[in-house]
């Protein structure tokens, strides 16, 4: 297994260059440039100046004179400086990261916990009222826009309700643990419904193929119970499959949580992504996007080291 990981370490290396790659020539070829934000406040501003601001921020180079610059940056830990706020693009991901972080792994949590109870119930009794209502939520969250989704619970939960808070992270005045989760509660539900469908679907399937090999029937003629036949026996091999999707969506949790950060003014990446592709900031860009590629990466790694642990059959040495 350590081999294995050490040789899957490796290639990402050549992986996520030609990531760079990508991103780099996509965000150059993008319409407009980091002047862009000037000339859209509909003053004349000279083409001198504009030149000037461009040979500041160094992008009257060629493209690739520029990208060789910024991965030799990179390579050294320096993503660069915001043209926007002239600060260091790792200093401004780092200070939003944790952010980001809460509001992801609560997501993920409340979505692995529902899409465990949800699929392993309608797959024990498949076509029962529960699994078709289980069939009709999925739909509805798969289907359902985000920010359509997020703006109804505010209207339903924030506004006439008045239950919950309808944006940022806490009160104004208010600094108690009580009150920042339940300014969490609304962005982490929204971020987790669409996940919560796709993840119980997934998991009833697999597993309803499960409980029809013939090993379960083997452990059923021995007398095991049902819960030590499906919740030991059946789940260990449904999971398999599952975990591919989930070790994807994690990574897409982070892109979700743009339009989720958006819509209920969390300050975490996700917002801050948007911001700065509204300004054309071009190191923060790419600061972000690597930091989204690189835990795509991880977690398809992280999904094959599972994979061996849940099928002792599996073996990668």
């Amino acid at each position: 297994m350590a081999a294995y990981t050490l040789r899957r370490i490796l290639q990402m290396v050549p992986l996520l260059l030609g990531i760079t790659v990508v991103l780099f020539a996509v965000i150059q070829a993008a319409p407009g440039g980091p002047e862009g934000a000037l000339l859209e406040s509909g003053r004349f501003i000279d083409p001198e100046v504009i030149e000037a601001y461009r040979e500041r921020l160094g992008v009257d180079q060629p493209i690739p004179v520029q990208y060789v610059r910024w991965l030799g940056a990179a390579l050294q830990g320096d993503l660069g400086v915001s043209f926007s706020t002239t600060r260091p693009v790792v200093e401004m991901i780092l200070e939003r990261l944790p952010a980001t972080l809460e509001l992801m792994g609560t997501a993920f949590l409340l979505a692995a916990v529902l899409a465990f109870a949800l699929g392993t119930l309608s797959a024990v009794k498949p076509f029962s009222w529960f699994d078709n209502a289980g069939t009709t939520l999925s739909f509805l969250g798969i289907a359902m826009p985000v920010f359509w989704f997020a703006l109804l619970l505010q209207l339903v939960f924030g506004v006439w309700l008045q239950w919950l808070p309808l944006s940022g992270t806490r009160t104004v005045g208010a600094s108690s643990l009580g009150d920042h989760l339940a300014h969490l509660v609304l962005p982490a539900v929204v971020l987790s419904f669409r996940y919560v469908a796709g993840w119980s679907r997934y998991l009833r399937s697999s597993l309803i193929s499960a409980l029809r090999a013939d090993y379960i029937r083997t452990a059923r003629a021995k007398g095991l119970t049902e819960w030590r036949v499906v919740g030991v026996h059946g789940l260990r091999n449904a999971l398999i499959p599952v975990v591919s999707v989930v070790a994807l969506n994690l990574a897409a949790l982070f892109s979700g949580a743009v339009i989720t950060e958006t819509v209920f003014a969390w300050p975490g990446i996700g917002r801050m992504f948007v911001t700065a592709m509204l300004a054309r900031d071009y190191p923060l860009l790419m600061g972000i996007l690597m930091l989204g590629s690189v835990m795509v990466v991880v977690f398809n790694l992280v999904a094959d080291l599972v994979y061996g642990w849940l099928d002792p059959r599996i073996r990668y040495d």
